[in-house]
């Protein structure tokens, strides 16, 4: 059975902020034959990644951003009510988002793949602290953990929310834009398993995991470069370097002086990404996820009229407040270079994600990320 016509059904009904008819989509698609899981992943996210580039693209709002993935949820758990219940005989599942992601429908999408395929799977949703996904695992003994994070800030929480649930012996699948398209974080990390989809992550869970490799590992086990500390300082030091940039920022860039206060807020914000993605890289060690974040933040930009040469003052300005670290000020200088007009082009990023706003001056950096 074809669902060429519903995702754009169902686009223009969660673009139109109409939640009735955005179940009429898939309850029709279901009637004609389509069958759940199809709806789920083929429709609901093919119109949630769709969301994504037309905000990417400054073609939609936040506003419609958030509207459109509110009505997504609510269109998922109409499809579960009319799916019925399964017997759930496949084993137990517990499926989460690392501590400090929002972006829940990844995994609202596997969960409900799982319970279709016939496991048993306890879904604890967003943002879920380890300390509490620990107890969690000790109190029900699940076969597998899950986990999803679509921002690769994270990741570093991932690292440490990974080791945590292996040295209890459950084995844990990876699966979002954090872990790269071809799953390099997940490997880098230490996961015992990384899928590129849900389809795939239910079909490795069906296969098995065998119990965790290294359950008592730690961090610097995987990534011994972290001994320099250029991570950990940068991370503890992130407000101050946020501020020190911020306080000479319009010396580069005259036109602040007349920032509104929104103007402001957003340039810190932009600001304080820039460090936390440098933070990532340091952590991880690749150099190609800075440079991917801000090709993927210079494309955003442009969509708002933007020009990506705005990245290079903050750039240069964290440069100079972190020269005594070598890693670091490596990669800062790359990447002026390659956003300096006249200079090599960054690679655009799919991959990176954060918070979302519409709407740009044309001379400020503006907020920058993915949306929920």
């Amino acid at each position: 059975m074809t669902t060429e016509r519903y995702p754009d059904l169902l686009w223009d009904a969660v673009l139109r902020g109409d939640e009735y008819s955005a179940v009429d989509v898939v309850v029709d698609a279901l009637r004609d034959g389509v069958d759940a899981e199809t709806v789920l992943l083929e429709v609901i996210g093919a119109v949630q990644q769709r969301v994504g580039r037309e905000w990417a693209a400054n073609r939609i709002s936040v506003a419609q951003e958030h509207a459109a993935t509110a009505i997504n949820e609510r269109v998922i758990s109409t499809l579960s009510l009319t799916s019925g219940r399964h017997d759930g005989g496949r084993g137990r599942v517990t499926v989460a988002c690392v501590d400090g992601e929002w972006h829940a429908l990844p995994a609202r999408l596997l969960a409900e793949v799982l319970r279709l395929r016939g496991f048993t799977v306890d879904y604890l949703g967003a943002q879920v602290p380890t300390a509490h996904l620990i107890t969690h695992l000790h109190r029900t003994g699940p076969d597998a953990v899950a986990l999803s994070s679509s921002i690769a800030t994270r990741l570093p929480t991932a690292h440490a929310t990974i080791t945590a649930c292996q040295a209890t012996g459950v084995p844990v699948i990876v699966g979002g834009a954090a872990f790269g398209p071809d799953g390099r974080y997940a490997r880098l990390l230490g996961a015992d398993a990384w899928a590129p989809d849900a389809r795939a992550a239910a079909q490795t869970l069906a296969d098995g995991l065998p119990a965790p490799a290294h359950p008592h590992a730690q961090p610097m086990d995987d990534l011994p470069h972290l001994s320099d500390q250029e991570y950990t300082l940068v991370t503890r030091n992130a407000p101050r370097l946020v501020a020190a940039v911020l306080a000479r920022l319009p010396e580069r860039i005259p036109a602040m002086a007349h920032y509104s206060d929104a103007q402001h807020q957003h340039t810190a914000e932009d600001v304080r990404h820039i460090v936390d993605f440098l933070a990532v890289a340091l952590y991880t060690g690749d150099a190609e996820l800075f440079e991917q974040f801000l090709g993927w933040t210079a494309e955003v930009l442009a969509a708002r009229s933007v020009p990506a040469g705005a990245l290079v003052p903050a750039l240069d300005l964290l440069g100079e407040e972190l020269r005594d670290f070598t890693r670091a000020s490596d990669l800062l200088r790359r990447a002026s270079a390659a956003h300096t007009p006249g200079g090599d082009t960054a690679a655009p990023s799919p991959v990176p994600a954060g918070a979302a706003t519409e709407g740009a001056d044309t001379t400020t950096l503006h907020r920058t990320g993915r949306p929920a």
